[in-house]
């Protein structure tokens, strides 16, 4: 009688799931089952959109979400079935009876419940536009204080996450320093730093940092540079316009901070002389070899993706499989950016009837251009991208900020907007903040970095989904591959070298500048470590270990010969570089004479360096006339045999024919030769864009330094130190340079009997440089 009596209340206390509840199961399924499986099952998925399953159903197409829980009235479901919006589904088949469509629009304004029991569906995530700040929720713990905190504190006790402890002073400088200015903290500054028993310390070595202007430009111009395609040291050709470096531009623009906002409207509509015309061109390597990849559709796909998050290369070709962007989409905003007032339509390479006109992605910020000038249609593409209203343009380098610095995005992909953040209300508060304070990149970096969110203990890397991942800190990050060799200058005081252009009007070549990485091509160590082509947009890098990683830092010689002259240049024992008795860059068929006085050498060297062509091995390099003054009158060098014959094309009384780069050396000990003269030039018939030749000759007295062929200013990135006299003083020198703290005993005792010699000091710097905990930021 007692378990009736319950079952009956159990019975009346629920009625309204049985009977004013839509059952999913028993009356919507059958409907869509019924109506629309026949371009909509999970086999055909017209549209990326299946019926099959309830969570088919909830997850939506490219077109978005089909269904909005609570909200039939803008679901789109609803939508196409009643005609509302077209074209009407079923296509082609008999409309939904208005019954069907009642019962459809109930369940969803109910909750669009898995069951009638169910809690009400989660609606699926969709990006919104429009910027707003959340509301700031109450304080959790007591020293999590800064607004982005109360967010994060918020979201970790959602997660019934213990508050954390920050790191340590030590990891949190190192961190800092490294984020900020790309360098590692100068033993002295560290050891002042954790001296420091002030309160409020750690603000103020953010402060500190970020007022090193120079110093933060040189760090982030690396990670713009990928993101904008442009590199140094290498030469990309088109048929119609070879790529403009933006370099001056961009590194002038962190150094004062530009606010993004206007960053980014200088980018889309360079209209100064010192605008950054070259961003815009786009990189064809063999001109225009499909539609897809003309200068104006790069710069649609690039400037969505960079900016917006949009990935619009797929619909660059066709509509979109994976997206709802079509390919007239990508037309329209490639048409801000063409010399053309409309570009026809490419389907797969091949010709539509159908011409696009300026569009943008987003109808409701869309304006027409003034006129169909090019000039008017870059300044409305930039005014759009930078309209208050484009909310996306904050939230997503908000969020490649937050992922440069914390390893892991809110949106775990910084190309895919569109994808669910793990907070968004962290993100919108964020990205509103930032918005709101004129688009301060420099602050929003300060804000970040004085969070007790950055300063949680890092965690390993995860591959987790966006829906199963759980922020816990921030992840473990590898230095860069401009960090890594960066610090090799630092601890050796021996940096790379750039060497300045030379301008049309000077007398002589410039002196070479001692650098930082990121201003000299890439070699085999940094592309081993990361560093891309930028043949394309990089919003991440790949830090995974790979075998060719490997193989460059256990026995590459470009690493082998950095450690070893820095293990010199620690000692004192490196000596002067020689100097080229002649230097001259040249780039087309004019030659240039030389004549140097060879009357103390016993060796000459000469040298063909290429210095950016876009097909170094198409370069006819030659010493033109090489000839030899001594007792008995003039000899030509081409009667000499050199060392280095390989590098010779052909050889006769005219010219030395010569590869580029090449090296030719000639014993002339005992000889006699008192003069050399001749001409260095390139004898290339015509001087094409294909071949766009960059070199520079050299001749030396004595063996040479490769990489450092010209003379250099003494001025280094940061203040030289003296040469170590001691073993112990190397070994300290290293240890907190690289690691931030004193050798252990055991360490000093194994590193003691190494550090004496610039082979052991050398061997040394490598077993730190391998650790762990040198090359990860911790």
């Amino acid at each position: 009688m007692r378990i009736a009596v319950s079952l009956l209340a159990v019975c009346c206390a629920a009625p309204v799931f049985c009977q004013t509840r839509v059952d999913y199961d028993r009356q919507v399924h059958p409907i869509l089952a019924a109506k629309c499986w026949a371009c909509h099952s999970q086999e055909k998925r017209s549209g990326g959109f299946s019926l099959a399953t309830y969570t088919d159903l909830l997850e939506g197409g490219r077109s978005g979400a089909a269904i909005k829980p609570g909200n039939s009235a803008g679901s789109l479901l609803l939508l196409r079935a009643n005609g509302s919006r077209a074209p009407r589904m079923p296509l082609g088949g008999a409309p939904l009876a208005a019954a069907e469509l009642a019962t459809i629009a109930a369940w969803i304004d109910d909750g669009a419940r898995a069951t009638p029991a169910s809690a009400p569906a989660k609606p699926k995530w969709e990006a919104p536009l429009t910027l707003t700040s959340p509301a700031i929720p109450p304080a959790v713990w007591p020293a999590w204080t800064s607004l982005l905190d109360r967010f994060t504190a918020a979201y970790l006790a959602s997660h019934k996450i213990a508050e954390p402890q920050s790191v340590t002073d030590a990891i949190f400088a190192r961190r800092a320093w490294l984020d900020v200015t790309g360098l590692l903290p100068a033993p002295a500054d560290l050891r002042a730093f954790l001296a420091d028993t002030g309160a409020g310390k750690r603000e103020r070595l953010v402060e500190y940092l970020l007022s090193l202007d120079q110093q933060y430009a040189e760090n982030w111009i690396s990670f713009w540079n990928d993101l904008l395609r442009n590199d140094e040291g290498v030469s990309y050709f088109s048929e119609t316009a070879s790529r403009k470096t933006i370099t001056p531009w961009l590194l002038g623009a962190l150094k004062s901070n530009l606010p993004y906002n206007q960053f980014v409207a200088q980018l889309l509509n360079p209209v100064a002389p010192s605008d950054p015309a070259g961003f815009l061109i786009g990189v064809n390597w063999r001109g225009t070899v499909n539609a897809s990849q003309t200068p104006a559709m790069q710069a649609a796909q690039n400037t969505a993706q960079i900016f917006l998050g949009i990935n619009l290369k797929c619909n660059s070709c066709h509509d979109s499989f994976i997206s709802k962007w079509k390919l007239k989409d990508a037309y329209s905003l490639a048409t801000y950016f063409s010399t053309e007032e409309k570009l026809q339509l490419y389907r797969c390479d091949v010709a539509q009837p159908e011409y696009a006109e300026p569009m943008f992605l987003f109808p409701e910020l869309n304006r027409a251009p003034a006129s169909h000038s090019q000039a008017d249609r870059r300044a409305a593409a930039s005014a759009i991208f930078t309209d208050p209203r484009n909310g996306r343009l904050a939230r997503t380098v908000v969020n490649r900020i937050w992922h440069r610095l914390l390893g892991r995005g809110i949106v775990e992909n910084p190309d895919e907007m569109d994808g669910e953040p793990w907070s968004p209300e962290l993100l919108d508060w964020l990205s509103a903040d930032f918005a709101a304070h004129n688009y301060d990149l420099k602050r929003l970096i300060s804000v970040i970095l004085t969070s007790r969110a950055y300063q949680m203990p890092a965690v390993a890397a995860t591959s987790q989904p966006a829906r199963e991942y759980t922020f816990r800190g921030p992840e473990l990050r590898r230095l860069t591959a401009e960090q890594f060799a960066d610090a090799i200058g630092q601890i050796t005081g021996d940096w790379r070298v750039y060497q300045p252009p030379t301008p049309a009007d000077a007398a002589a070549p410039p002196p070479g500048i001692y650098t930082r990485d990121w201003h000299i091509a890439a070699n085999p160590l940094t592309r081993a470590l990361g560093r891309p082509i930028r043949d394309q947009v990089y919003g991440t890098r790949d830090s995974a270990a790979t075998t060719l990683q490997a193989l460059e830092l256990v026995n590459g010689e470009t690493l082998t010969h950095l450690l070893m002259r820095g293990a010199r240049k620690m000692l004192g024992e490196l000596p002067p570089e020689p100097v080229s008795v002649f230097n001259k860059p040249i780039s087309n068929r004019t030659p240039a004479e030389f004549d140097v006085d060879i009357s103390h050498a016993s060796k000459l060297f000469l040298l063909v360096q290429d210095t950016g062509s876009y097909s170094p091995e198409k370069v006819e390099a030659a010493w033109l006339k090489p000839e030899l003054i001594g007792p008995k009158g003039i000899t030509p060098l081409t009667s000499l045999k050199a060392a280095g014959e390989p590098d010779l094309r052909s050889a006769d009384l005219d010219a030395l024919r010569v590869k580029t780069p090449s090296r030719l050396v000639y014993d002339i000990a005992g000889k006699g030769f008192t003069r050399l003269h001749g001409a260095a030039g390139i004898e290339n018939r015509e001087i094409t864009s294909d071949v766009n030749p960059r070199t520079r000759f050299f001749i030396f007295l004595e063996e040479p330094t490769m990489d450092r062929l010209t003379r250099v200013a003494p001025e280094t990135p940061v203040p030289a130190l003296p040469a170590v006299k001691t073993s112990a003083e190397a070994i300290d020198r290293v240890f907190w340079y690289a690691l931030g703290r004193a050798p252990s005993a055991a360490e000093r005792d194994a590193a003691q009997t190494t550090a004496t010699s610039a082979d052991g000091l050398a061997d040394l710097l490598w077993a730190v440089l391998m650790k762990p905990e040198f090359q990860l930021i911790r």
